[in-house]
Parts: structure tokens; sequence; C-alpha cells
């Protein structure tokens, strides 16, 4: 690892000389070590997007599949892709961070070795660019949020558009997720390095074809010479199997640093925290090696878009749902808005009455079972989840999530009435919102879009149109307009949150 660019490790000793930074030798210091000895470990993935679930999610299953089979092929080089916090985090903790499990059935604190290497992708493209066609390298994973994907949700194309895009597309180092991928793919090509599969754990219906579809987009806009050859090597070389990944891991706070100071004596820069619950379902197919992640829980399916859909349209809608709910009722926490009553009765509703019906579950899930395990994950208070995060970037999350069900319901000639009242909760937000506040990529373009003065309908007649999100048919909807206009006017009550609280809990106990 390269040497921390910052002076943090001074920092800290400055402000207790007493609690050393976590790092190799001050965890061998301590009478400890991880569980992997790093230095042993050959970088075998390649990840872009290292936030904090990547690292407990994706990293912790890699380690584990590792200790399952002695083969240490499978060290990963992490990349960053809008910040270079993580890089400057893991850097002097020679690529070592902590998992600090909270809720019923945690494990002790555990300090994870998988990743060999961290990059800042925005100030190394290059090199990121070198690791991807390397041929060591045989996976590429990506964990980069459903805005990194860069694309039209109502095509599942590549907005050619952007002009991050077109800054990769016309030939400068690559920035975008998807313009790294298809440089380093260029770079194998051109080398021999051999074939590769790339895995998306990113929360998309059909994550592997998405990708698969914008990398191809992004080639098929390269210049005549350029794009042939390389179109042909990936249909040979190339797969990009679905993925469904699931756990709760919140934003660290200071509190959880200071935490895991106290558990392992050392202080973590890059610990993180999560459930004790955590999932993958994977679509077995792939071009080169892989990790044996089925040795560390992971499920290989035939099926993963039914485990997708059922993530999508059941956990994920809900934690929406609360989200909303609670930013319009003052709640700060996830578990805090499942805690009201009524809204943890919506959101069974919701699953139960809309979501459930309207999609094919996995032979193996038990779907009622499902719902009822969602909202006690849901109301593990030690998580700490904010509402405010799990609500950002709405515009790139409702038409996956709630708006799916919304027309499930409608073809099936029901009425969508909660997931109605997760959309109208989410059109609450986007109004009462100021700009710079509202956390959405879209956030300047659905702010113009919403006229004066904002009341019940003129906001849902203009997010109704507003394309990037709703589609034609639910525009024209009159019956889901009229639920929309119904919910939003109980939400958009002029007296105090407990006022809101009142009203919404009245309508939603009566309905």
């Amino acid at each position: 690892m390269r040497a921390d660019p910052c002076p943090r490790r001074r920092q800290l000793r400055g402000r207790n000389s007493a609690i050393e930074r976590l790092s190799n030798s001050s965890l061998a210091a301590s009478g400890t070590k991880p569980a992997l000895d790093r230095d042993q470990l050959e970088p075998g993935i390649v990840h872009l997007g290292l936030g904090a679930f990547a690292r407990a999610h994706t990293a912790m299953f890699t380690e584990e599949a590792m200790l399952a089979t002695d083969d240490l092929r499978w060290g990963i080089v992490g990349v960053t892709q809008r910040s270079d916090t993580v890089a400057r985090q893991l850097a002097p903790q020679d690529g070592l961070f902590t998992v600090a499990e909270r809720g019923e059935g945690a494990a002790p604190a555990r300090v994870v070795a998988s990743i060999v290497e961290a990059i800042s992708g925005r100030d190394n493209p290059e090199l990121v660019v070198e690791r991807i066609g390397a041929g060591a390298t045989k996976v590429l994973t990506l964990t980069i949020t459903e805005k990194g994907y860069r694309f039209d949700p109502q095509t599942r194309t590549l907005d050619l558009g952007d002009p991050e895009i077109q800054a990769d597309i016309a030939g400068r180092a690559p920035r975008t997720a998807v313009g790294q991928i298809v440089r380093g793919l260029q770079q194998r090509a051109r080398t021999g390095a051999g074939a590769i599969t790339v895995v998306s754990c990113d929360n998309l219906p059909g994550n592997g074809e998405l990708t698969s579809t914008l990398v191809r987009n992004f080639a098929e806009a390269l210049p005549a010479g350029e794009q042939e050859d390389l179109l042909a090597w990936i249909d040979s070389n190339a797969s990009f199997p679905s993925t469904m990944v699931d756990r709760m891991v919140p934003a660290t706070t200071e509190a959880d640093l200071a935490a895991v100071e106290r558990e392992l004596g050392l202080r973590d820069e890059a610990a993180v925290v999560a459930e004790p619950f955590k999932q993958w379902v994977i679509e077995d197919n792939f071009a080169a090696g892989r990790p044996r992640w089925e040795d560390a829980g992971a499920l290989f399916s035939t099926d993963v878009a039914a485990w997708e859909s059922a993530k999508l349209r059941l956990l994920n809608a809900s934690h929406s749902m609360l989200a909303y709910l609670g930013l319009a009722a003052g709640k700060e926490t996830i578990s805090d808005a499942v805690g009201v009553d009524a809204f943890r009765t919506a959101c069974r509703r919701m699953m139960l009455e809309e979501a459930l019906p309207s999609i094919t579950l996995p032979a193996e899930l038990d779907g009622e079972g499902y719902c009822e395990e969602v909202l006690r994950r849901f109301a593990n208070p030690a998580l700490g989840h904010t509402t405010a995060k799990v609500g950002s970037d709405g515009s790139q999350k409702v038409g996956l999530r709630l708006l799916t069900t919304v027309r499930g319901t409608l073809d099936a000639g029901r009425e969508p009435q909660w997931a109605a009242l997760a959309v109208a909760a989410w059109m609450h937000h986007v109004a009462t919102t100021a700009e710079p506040d509202l956390n959405d990529p879209l956030a300047k373009e659905l702010q113009a879009a919403l006229p004066e003065p904002r009341t019940a309908d003129t906001v849902v007649s203009a997010l109704l149109g507003f394309r990037a999100v709703v589609d034609p048919y639910l525009a024209g909807h009159e019956g889901f307009r009229n639920l929309l206009l119904h919910w939003y006017r109980i939400i958009d009550n002029n007296g105090t949150i407990e006022d809101r609280l009142a009203g919404l809990g009245r309508e939603i106990n009566h309905g």
C-alpha cells in the first residue's frame, strides 16, 4: 500500500498517544493477527466502489472463501469512485479494516485482510485500467450504486449524453465505472490477458445483463477502428452474471469508530458496522476462475431474477417507504420509523397485499416469513440506519422498488394503496427539500420541474410528468393519480409533526 498522503496518523497520536492506528505491525504487537495472512495473498479480484457495503459484504465473503479453501489467489484490489477517502483510510492500515456487527447474534469485531491494494479511481484512473487488464485478475466486482451506472432507467441503456461518459469515450483516462471496465477489457484484448467475469453487486434487476448492455453501449460508441475487435473479444471472453446481495450496512459514525477502538485497542479509521445477516445469490456464469464463495455461504442459483425481485420489491421497497414516511414524520432512523405502528402496518400491507401477489418467489423462499424477517431487521436500533441516507437518490430507486409494484397491482385490477403512499411520501420529500439539501443526482431537474405554489395538485402532476422516473402509462392513470393526491394531502398537513403522524396513523389504520 502507498503511504497515506494525509497526516491522519500523526493527528491521532497527537490527540491520544496511547492509541495506535490499526496495521499489521500494531495488530501483531497487540498479540493478535487477522485470520488471513495478507502477505500471502495474490490479487485476483478488482472491485469498483470500495464503500462500506463492499467491505462488509463482498470482502468478507471473499475472505471466508479463501479461509475455507486455502486458495489465496483472490486478494482484492479495491477502487474508490467519487472520493479517495477509503483509499486514504486503508493505506496506513495495510489494507486492514474491522467489521463490527450490531444486533442480536452479533459476532465479535473482526479484522478483515482480503484487500491487498486500495486505489483512488478518481486520482489514478490509468492504474485502475492496468489492474483490470492484469492477467492475474479473473473477476471484476462492482458496488457503485444505481447512479454509478449512468444509464437511462426507462431504456436500460447507457446515457451517452452524460458529460462524464462522453469524456471517457473521447479518450481521457476513464473516471466512470463503465469507462474503466471497457478500457480494462480493451487492454486485456490487446495483451492476451485472458477471460474475465464482471459481477455487479448492486440493487438493480438483471444487474448482470444491464452491466453487459452498458459495456457494449460504450464499446459501440468508440471509433470504428476500436469497437469491432473489442466487441468480438467481449463476446468470447467476458461474462456478466447477475447477483442479489443483502446486508444492512449504515454509514459509520464517530461513535462507531470509538466503540471499535475500545474493543480492538487500536484506531481503525476504515471500520464498518453491519447487521449479522448477510446474503449473496449468484448466477453461476463465470468466464474464468472464481473463489468458492459457496463455501462462505453464498448461494449459486439459476433463478437469480426471482431473488432480485423479492429483495427489491419487498425489502428495498419497504426501506424506501420507511425512509420517506420517517422523513415526513421527523424520524431520524429506520428503526425509529418502523417503530411507529402505523408505518409498520403500511409496510407489512404493501409487502403482503401488493408486492407478494405481483412477483414470483424463489422456490426456497417463504414469502410471508421473509416479510416478517425484513421488519425485524429494520427494527434493529443498533444499526442507526438514517432515513436521510436510505432516502437519498430517490429518483434512481423509486421506479425499481415501488412503481413496479404499482404497475403490477394495477395490471391485476387492484388498487396499489400502500405503494402509492410510499411514492407520495417521496414526492413530498422532493417538494419540501431545498435543492442543495436534496441528495439526488437529479436534484436540479426535479426542483426545476416543480411549480409554485407547491400544493398536492401541482406537485403530483409535475412529478408524474417527470419521465426519468415515471413512465407514460402510470403518469396517465387516473386511479394512481387520485391515490397519490389522497396520500399527499394527508402527509402535507400544515400542523405539527404530531398532527401529521396522527393523521397518517388514522388513515393507515382505517385503510
